[in-house]
C-alpha cells in the first residue's frame, strides 16, 4: 500500500517533502498564519502497517524551540483515545523517530490534541451543571465563540458577604493542549456535586473559566497565534478587536467582574517539569505577595507531586514586569496573585512515565489538584 501523509483535519499541520520510502518519510511543521512560529505538528500516516516506518522532521532544527526536542518522545495514537511515546531522536536539525505499526494508520502529534469538537462537549456538559452559565463573549476572528463559563455555587446562598472572583483561562498558545485537559480536569472535579472541597470553593467565589482563549488557532493548528498571527500573551496591555479580540473581550470582562486570584494555563517546550512563574516583577510587589505564591506553591506540591517548586524560569528583577503577559497585566491591574502554571511537552524529569510521558491524564489529575489549592489558598486570606 502506498504510504499517505494526512493532516487536513482539525488542529491538523504538516508539509510533505517525499513519502515513498517508508525508511526515510521527510516532513516538515507548517509556520503559524502570518507568523514566524513553527513547532506544533499533528498528522495521519495511513499505509505503513506491517513494516518499520522512519519519519523525519528536517527543519525541527528551525522552529521556534529547538531546545525542546532534546529528550523529546513523539506522541502516537491508532485510535486518537489512548495516546503514548514513541522513541525519539534530535541530531540538532531533524528529529527523527521509527515506528513498525500494529494498524494501516497512526497518528503522531507533538502532544496529544484537543479538538474544538472535545472543546464544545466540555462547555456543554458545564453548561448542564447546576450554578454555571455560559455565554460567548464574542466571536473571534474566524467566526467561532469565545466561551465563557461564570459558576457559583451550587445552591442558592443568603449571605451578603462579597463573594471573591476567580479566573481560569487556558489556551492563549493554541499548541500547548495540555492546557485544555487541565482545564476538563478543573472543571470536572469543580462541578462534582459530591466533592466537599468543589461545594466549599464555591461558595466562597465565582469562578470564571475561558476554556479555550484561542479556538481560531487551535483549529488552524497554529503553535501561538490567533488567526491574525498575534501572540495573545502579549497583547494584554494593547489587545484590539482588529488583532486580538479575544484578549479584549476577557479583559473587558475582568474588569466587570474583579480578579482576586487568577490561573493562566500553559505548556513550556523545554523545561521538562511543571511550575509556576510568578509576578514578581511587577510594582507593588511585596513581602507579603512573595510569601502568597510560596505558599501556593508549596501546597500545590504537596497535593500533586508531579508539581514541583525547584525549577522553572529565572524571576523577574524588581519593576520589571511586561505588562503585555496576562499574569503580570492581573496582578498589576487588580493588585492580585496571578499565576502562570507550565507543564511540560516532554516528560517530567521527576517524576517519569516513559510510556506516555507528560499525558492528557496527567493534565486532568493537576487540573483537579487546583481546585483543593485554590479552595486553601482563599480560605487562608
Amino acid at each position: 500500500m502506498t504510504i499517505q501523509i494526512t493532516s487536513g483535519f482539525d488542529a491538523g499541520n504538516i508539509l510533505v517533502d517525499a513519502c515513498d520510502d517508508p525508511n526515510d518519510i521527510r516532513l516538515q511543521i507548517r509556520k503559524d498564519n502570518q507568523s514566524d512560529f513553527l513547532q506544533w505538528f499533528y498528522f495521519r500516516a495511513v499505509g505503513i502497517a506491517g513494516q518499520a516506518s522512519q519519519f523525519n522532521i528536517i527543519n525541527a532544527g528551525e522552529t521556534t524551540y529547538p531546545a525542546g526536542w532534546e529528550n523529546y518522545d513523539v506522541v502516537c495514537s491508532y485510535d486518537r483515545q489512548q495516546w503514548f511515546r514513541v522513541p525519539s531522536s534530535y541530531d540538532g536539525k531533524t528529529l527523527s523517530w521509527s515506528l513498525e505499526s500494529q494498524h494501516d494508520s497512526a497518528y503522531f502529534a507533538y502532544f496529544a490534541p484537543y479538538s474544538h469538537e472535545q472543546h464544545c462537549d466540555l462547555v456543554a456538559f458545564a453548561n448542564t451543571c447546576s450554578g454555571v452559565s455560559n455565554q460567548s463573549l464574542g466571536l473571534t476572528l474566524d467566526s467561532r465563540d469565545l466561551d465563557y463559563l461564570h459558576i457559583g455555587p451550587m445552591a442558592p446562598m443568603q449571605s451578603s458577604v462579597k463573594r471573591l472572583s476567580v479566573w481560569a483561562i487556558a489556551r492563549q498558545h493554541p499548541g500547548e493542549s495540555m492546557a485544555s485537559f487541565w482545564m476538563e480536569g478543573w472543571l470536572q472535579r469543580l462541578l462534582d456535586e459530591d466533592d466537599a472541597t468543589s461545594r466549599a470553593l464555591r461558595e466562597l467565589a465565582d469562578i470564571h473559566v475561558v476554556p479555550n482563549m484561542n479556538p481560531d488557532g487551535s483549529v488552524r493548528g497554529h503553535l501561538r497565534t490567533n488567526a491574525a498571527g498575534a501572540n495573545l500573551n502579549r497583547e494584554w496591555q494593547d489587545a484590539s478587536m482588529e488583532n486580538s479580540p479575544e484578549v479584549l473581550l476577557v479583559r473587558d470582562r475582568m474588569h466587570e467582574a474583579g480578579v482576586d486570584l487568577c490561573i493562566d494555563v500553559h505548556g513550556d517546550e523545554a523545561i521538562p517539569h511543571n511550575f509556576i512563574a510568578g509576578t514578581e516583577g511587577v510594582t507593588g510587589w511585596n513581602d507579603q505577595r512573595e510569601q502568597t505564591l510560596i505558599d501556593f506553591k508549596n501546597n500545590l506540591a504537596s497535593l500533586n507531586p508531579d508539581f514541583q517548586t525547584e525549577h522553572g524560569y529565572p524571576r523577574n528583577a524588581p519593576n520589571s514586569a511586561n505588562l503585555t503577559f496576562c499574569s503580570n497585566y492581573v496582578a498589576h491591574t487588580f493588585a492580585c496573585p496571578a499565576y502562570t502554571l507550565e507543564m511540560p511537552f516532554k516528560d517530567t524529569a521527576n517524576t517519569p512515565q516513559p510510556d506516555v510521558g507528560w499525558s492528557p491524564e496527567r493534565s486532568m489529575m493537576l487540573g483537579g489538584s487546583f481546585v483543593t489549592a485554590v479552595y486553601q489558598a482563599l480560605a487562608r486570606s
